[in-house]
């Protein structure tokens, strides 16, 4: 099964943005120069950056698909790289349900990849932005029954999103939503475990026309202030895994990842 709420923003190829960078650093071609001509002045440690999330993301949805979450939305989904969510959950669980949300329109293009559903599940995409929670719940209430447990993902995002911005309360208002026995997936760059390095990260991004909002170990705890923290806790996200999993390779990461539960 899948829906069609499509509409058909301009994309913008004249200045970067987060979804085609991280597609870039994954060794994607979904890209323009502009994107590339970031990504180039990045240290490697990016690159290690990128494959982490999408690692610690894939173990993390797996752990919870195992554990009888069937319904899931993700913001920031990006654009489309194999092995996709709802790949991995519907492995898992065929009758799983997905809402991806992204507010870069390439990902629009290849929405078609991210929609290819098993028989059983759902899936769907809408074009929106975090910053607009109630837009995003307003449409994925159209898919996902919130009378039930969902996992709401929010990988390498919320750090694309300033204090000012009100990081923090977009992040309440969309847990705020969710039924008891829901799940927050969450992984976000650190400013504290490589200073240096964030710093030049967050310059270089900045002079491709991107705010980053790199936080403490502290601050990104707070995201998930009155959840139940599932283990390991908060930890980098090559330290993150599921019960049952294989531990990964150790590996440093400049990025806190955890997973919690909605009491």
């Amino acid at each position: 099964m899948t829906t069609d709420h499509f509409q058909h923003p301009v994309i913008d190829t004249g200045r970067a943005h987060p979804a085609r960078v991280y597609d870039w650093l994954l060794g994607g071609k979904d890209n323009y120069p502009v994107d590339e001509a970031v990504g180039e002045t990045l240290p490697p440690e990016a690159r290690d950056a990128a494959r982490q999330n999408r690692a610690f993301m894939n173990r993390a949805v797996a752990h919870l698909a195992a554990r009888g979450i069937h319904q899931f939305l993700d913001i920031g989904t990006g654009i489309p790289t194999a092995p996709n969510l709802h790949q991995i959950v519907q492995r898992t669980v065929p009758s799983a349900k997905v809402v991806y949300a992204d507010n870069d329109p390439i990902v629009l293009r290849h929405a078609q990849a991210l929609l290819v559903s098993s028989p059983e599940g759902a899936t769907d995409y809408i074009q929106a932005d975090v910053r607009e929670p109630d837009e995003i719940v307003r449409h994925a209430r159209e898919v996902l029954d919130f009378d039930r447990p969902i996992a709401l993902s929010l990988i390498a995002l919320m750090h694309f999103v300033t204090d000012q911005e009100d990081a923090h309360g977009i992040v309440r208002a969309l847990v705020a939503t969710l039924p008891p026995g829901s799940h927050l997936i969450l992984s976000h760059a650190a400013i504290d475990l490589f200073p240096e390095l964030a710093e030049q990260v967050i310059a270089q991004y900045a002079k491709g026309g991107i705010e980053l909002g790199f936080r403490t170990r502290a601050e990104v705890a707070r995201f998930f202030d009155g959840l139940e923290m599932l283990p390991p806790g908060l930890v980098t996200a090559t330290e993150w895994y599921g019960e049952g999993q294989e531990p990964p390779a150790p590996q440093e990461s400049g990025i806190y990842a955890g997973v919690a539960r909605v009491p």
